[in-house]
């Protein structure tokens, strides 16, 4: 799916706020206190509660093998000023069906701040711009209106609702789909490049997806 630039663990993504980079063993802390977070983990499909040490290095291990074959493409977010501090994950792996899909999560003490869809801008822009992918899709859980706001903040339009697996949660839930394809991204770049906004919401609490 990815090119060989993404195949690298030097490769980067850089916004205004965030430095978005291949997760690594030092992260693995991290990722067992905030993704083990009940409110963090309880909107994902696979993270468990609580979360160990042990599965936060499973998943390190398994995203920079899936990275380095160009599967996918998840990556740590961090604070521009402090790369090494892990904050939160979003990436783009292959669903069910094998299409394209966005999840991500943010820990707790970043919410309200329009991290998440900062970060998930980034993942994006790098889809399109380095794959030849014609749409990505994504799903956020009903009970999960933040997560559908960053969705729509980024473009994604909703395309119905329907049961999902959530193995980590041992059941299927009721989530809501979203698409973006090409085209759109397309008109959303060249709005926001003539000075037109498109967020269409503002919310004080955006930072879980269910795909994470």
């Amino acid at each position: 799916m990815f090119p060989d630039l993404t195949r690298d663990d030097v490769f980067r993504l850089e916004t205004r706020r965030l430095w978005l980079r291949w997760p690594r063993q030092a992260d693995a802390q991290a990722i067992v206190r905030l993704a083990g977070e009940k409110a963090v983990a309880e909107m994902t499909a696979r993270i468990p509660h609580p979360l160990d040490p042990p599965q936060a290095d499973d998943f390190i291990l398994r995203a920079r093998r899936d990275n380095a074959e160009g599967r996918a493409l998840t990556m740590a977010v961090t604070p521009r000023r402090q790369p090494q501090t892990l904050i939160g994950v979003v990436g783009i792996e292959p669903d069910a069906e094998g299409a394209p899909h966005l999840g991500y999560w943010l820990g707790m003490p970043h919410w309200g701040q329009g991290l998440a869809t900062e970060a998930a801008r980034a993942m994006i822009d790098a889809f399109f711009a380095y794959t030849e992918g014609v749409e990505l899709t994504s799903a956020a859980r009903v009970v999960n209106p933040a997560s559908r706001r960053v969705l729509e903040k980024c473009g994604f339009a909703a395309v119905g609702s329907g049961l999902q697996a959530f193995p980590a949660r041992g059941g299927v839930f009721p989530v809501d789909h979203f698409r973006l394809d090409r085209r759109a991204w397309d008109s959303l770049k060249t709005w926001h490049a003539a000075g037109l906004v498109f967020d269409r919401h503002r919310t004080p609490s955006e930072g879980l997806c269910t795909g994470a």
